[in-house]
């Protein structure tokens, strides 16, 4: 009897053991479970706080404007990959950025899965050096110079010089405007095709002879815009559209993948009425007016 009592004894202890281990076993799953999604919400918040944009260098100014007025207001970071317009398209297709940025509208084939909204406008201006003495050219002629049809300033009013022709990368909005209104696309022929806005303008500020073109947004006064068809690039010619080389500043988003909530909050800052005096201080014109 004292026997069976012994032992049952010790079987009631075994199984409290076994309970107790139980029990702190499914508290210690019951604790990852939690901690993971503690650290996953986290992950989550920290990815929500930020925006990335990726795209046009023509843009670089107006964003770069927009970006910090953000942040000044949300904290929220806004990143920017100055890759051209076709790249920042892409990126958008891919997934690998949030919001892209293009300077010339979206082609049939993009606009089929992407959306492109018109922010503000910007003329690309025809830039030659400062001390260039031509001081306009028709939408013609800067084709024909373009074509190479007209080699020589001599037959513009100029100096007897050969002209120099300036232009972008192929992957560029910029020149896929400039080409597009010009009618010279894929006839155009370059003496240098450049990767950046900035580094036509240098270019052109450091040649007598050469012309190129970049967004009105980025010249300064190292290198001279020319009048095209006798009107001079700025705002008010721009919006009026009497300027005749011109294009879209766009954001691309995606029609099939909807924003995340930091990503549509700065969008629909960005296309509000309130930025208007970023994008004016950027040099580009404002549409939401």
């Amino acid at each position: 009897m004292k026997n069976k009592q012994f032992m049952a004894g010790i079987l009631a202890v075994l199984m409290a053991i076994c309970a107790a281990g139980c029990s702190n076993e499914k508290g210690s799953e019951s604790g990852n479970s939690q901690t993971s999604s503690v650290n996953q919400q986290a992950k989550n918040d920290k990815q929500s706080s930020s925006v990335s944009t990726d795209g046009s260098t023509s843009m670089e100014s107006v964003i770069g404007f927009l970006s910090e007025a953000y942040q000044e207001k949300t904290s929220v970071k806004v990143t920017y990959n100055p890759t051209g317009s076709g790249s920042g398209i892409q990126a958008v297709q891919d997934g690998r950025c949030d919001i892209g940025l293009s300077s010339r509208d979206l082609k049939p084939e993009e606009a089929q899965t992407l959306n492109g909204t018109v922010i503000a406008l910007d003329g690309i201006a025809v830039i030659v050096n400062k001390d260039n003495a031509v001081a306009d050219l028709t939408k013609e002629q800067i084709t024909k110079i373009y074509l190479g049809e007209i080699k020589n300033w001599s037959e513009v009013g100029g100096s007897d010089a050969p002209i120099v022709c300036i232009g972008r990368e192929a992957a560029s909005g910029t020149r896929d405007g400039f080409e597009s209104v010009t009618g010279t696309a894929e006839k155009c022929v370059y003496s240098q095709e450049l990767t950046s806005t900035g580094d036509v303008i240098q270019t052109v500020a450091s040649n007598p002879n050469a012309i190129g073109y970049a967004s009105l947004a980025a010249v300064g006064d190292t290198v001279k815009a020319l009048s095209v068809d006798g009107v001079t690039p700025s705002e008010d010619t721009v919006l009026s559209k009497e300027y005749p080389i011109q294009r879209g500043f766009l954001l691309v988003t995606s029609k099939d993948k909807a924003l995340s909530a930091s990503a549509q909050a700065f969008f629909d800052f960005c296309t509000s009425s309130e930025v208007s005096e970023y994008i004016r201080e950027a040099g580009a014109v404002p549409v939401a007016d």
